[in-house]
């Protein structure tokens, strides 16, 4: 799989990291890889391999002789060293750059030389130290797909460090969201994002608005929490007890806005702010209690007239679906 830690920084990432690699000594616990603990087995005797974020390439080799590096320092032959670098080169597209230095290549390709130089030992784990750090926004999304192709066709399993949420939810199988040294919540991308366990995961995944709760009544696991934006009914078996205070989580993409009318029954407000990003726009929309509701919405038409678009202090109606609130306990 591959496996993502996600966090904000000095969140503990990098630590975990090394201490799978072998350059840091857990206090306590063991690490275990593939069912083999590694307590007493050094850095250069475990079966992983690091990917660092500057790449580390050795600029005087040729990009086959540093995929090469690794295999030579284990003795193989030379046979099977040729055979193995020039198999790992077809598999990150690079076979026509093996006689190149790494400053002859674009930051894409030097990341694919270090990522092809730390699969060529076949490790059993492979970790990656925001490897897509260095590039920029395009090639960046490009790359992450790239990986996870390269991923699926060697089955060897990615740790992937990384604070850019975007970037975790595209390339995971999987994904720890880590805070103060601890896994806050574990679980695919969809889990992570759609049923977040607590605040933190809510706040931290994305954006959302987080509304003070009060639990009304919780009858045969249907549980109702009342909120300034009025009722949210949950299926829950956890035992919460009416009175108890908790939070609802709303994501701004799931509230639709759109200019309020005479007849509109829904939540009204008034848009304080806005941003506007091209494909969406960001909506700050001041409820008459004085909350602020941050709203998400795809532009998917072009406005014909200035006046179809909506603007600072236009009194609008929000609306959302029920099933589209989570609740966070903590």
């Amino acid at each position: 799989e591959l496996f993502c830690l996600l966090g904000g920084s000095g969140c503990g990432k990098t630590t975990l990291l090394r201490m799978l690699a072998g350059f840091e000594n857990p206090s306590s616990g063991q690490i275990l890889i593939d069912g083999q603990d590694m307590s007493e087995v050094p850095p250069y005797k475990r079966p992983t391999n690091m990917m660092f974020q500057n790449y580390a390439l050795f600029p005087h080799m040729t990009v086959e002789k540093n995929i090469a590096f690794g295999l030579e320092q284990d003795g193989l032959a030379k046979t099977e060293i040729s055979e193995k670098v020039d198999n790992i080169l077809k598999l990150v597209e690079l076979q026509d750059y093996k006689k190149r230095r790494p400053q002859q290549l674009s930051g894409g390709q030097r990341q694919r030389v270090a990522l092809a130089r730390a699969l060529v030992k076949e490790p059993k784990l492979l970790l990656l130290d925001e490897p897509l750090a260095a590039l920029d926004k395009k090639l960046r999304e490009q790359t992450q797909f790239e990986l996870m192709n390269i991923q699926d066709k060697v089955g060897v399993t990615f740790v992937v460090v990384t604070h850019d949420q975007e970037e975790a939810m595209t390339l995971s199988t999987r994904i720890a969201v880590m805070d103060k040294g601890r896994f806050i919540q574990t679980g695919t991308p969809t889990e992570i994002y759609e049923y977040p366990n607590d605040r933190f995961v809510a706040d931290f995944i994305g954006s959302a608005n987080i509304l003070d709760g009060e639990v009304v009544s919780n009858i045969e696991g249907k549980v109702e929490v009342t909120t300034y934006l009025g009722k949210f009914s949950f299926k829950n078996t956890s035992n919460i007890a009416k009175g108890s205070t908790l939070y609802v989580g709303l994501r701004p993409e799931k509230i639709s806005i759109s200019r309020a009318t005479s007849k509109s029954k829904n939540i009204i407000g008034y848009i304080d702010d806005i941003g506007y990003f091209g494909n969406t726009s960001r909506y700050k929309v001041r409820l008459d209690n004085d909350q602020i509701i941050d709203v998400t919405a795809q532009n998917q038409k072009r406005p014909k007239d200035e006046k179809d678009r909506l603007t600072y202090e236009d009194k609008v109606n929000l609306s959302w679906d029920n099933s589209s609130a989570m609740l966070l306990l903590k």
